[in-house]
């Protein structure tokens, strides 16, 4: 497995509807680089999908999930010293590729 960084820049970033299917709710990060490009998606199934006896998570899985995407936002911001989501746009980023697959992100601190 051949594991690849590059120095991106945040793109893009909103709160509301996205990943599968645009059904679920989270955080949707667009990054940019020189040569490539990629999305990274941390959310739940919204709550217009509805839990039932065949889902394999439930309500609380849900608000766990939510409450990881309002912590990872906080983290963001503190990293970056900015005060909002919009205030992220163009911020240097590390993202690290395995296997050409995002695999992880984070702010780049040490130039900020």
């Amino acid at each position: 497995m051949a594991q690849q960084k590059k120095l991106m820049k945040i793109e893009s970033i909103k709160l509301g509807y996205g990943g599968y299917q645009d059904a679920m709710f989270g955080l949707t990060v667009v990054f940019a680089g020189q040569d490539c490009g990629c999305t990274d998606f941390n959310g739940f199934w919204s709550q217009t999908t509805k839990c039932t006896d065949n889902s394999k998570w439930d309500e609380i899985d849900r608000s766990s999930q939510f409450d990881v995407v309002m912590r990872q936002i906080d983290q963001l911001l503190i990293n970056a010293k900015k005060r909002s989501l919009n205030d992220l746009i163009n911020v240097p980023v590390e993202v690290v590729f395995l296997d050409s697959r995002l695999e992880s992100w984070r702010i780049l601190t040490e130039v900020i």
